[in-house]
C-alpha cells in the first residue's frame, strides 16, 4: 500500500447518508456483510495499521496503537474461533 498522510483520504468515514439520520447501520438488510466478511475486513484493517506502525508512522502514539493492534488481533481470533 502506498504511503498515507496522517489523515488518509482513503480511510472511510461515516456520513449522514451512509448511516442514516438515526445513526443506524450503513448497510441495507440485503447488503449487510456477514460476520465472516466483517472479521476479514477487520483483519485487513489491522494489517494496514501494523504496516503503518512498522513504517514509523505516528511515532508519538506507537506504543498505544501497537497495544490496541494486539488487542484487536486477539478479538478477531476469538471471534473467528466462535464462528
Amino acid at each position: 500500500m502506498a504511503s498515507h498522510p496522517d489523515h488518509p483520504s482513503d480511510v472511510p468515514t461515516a456520513s449522514s447518508e451512509d448511516s442514516g439520520a438515526a445513526g443506524g447501520s450503513p448497510w441495507s438488510a440485503a447488503a449487510a456483510p456477514s460476520t465472516a466478511e466483517l472479521l476479514a475486513q477487520l483483519g485487513e484493517d489491522r494489517l494496514w495499521l501494523l504496516r503503518q506502525l512498522d513504517s514509523g508512522r505516528w511515532s508519538q502514539w506507537r506504543l498505544d496503537l501497537a497495544a490496541l493492534e494486539r488487542e484487536l488481533g486477539q478479538l478477531i481470533d476469538q471471534a473467528g474461533e466462535r464462528l
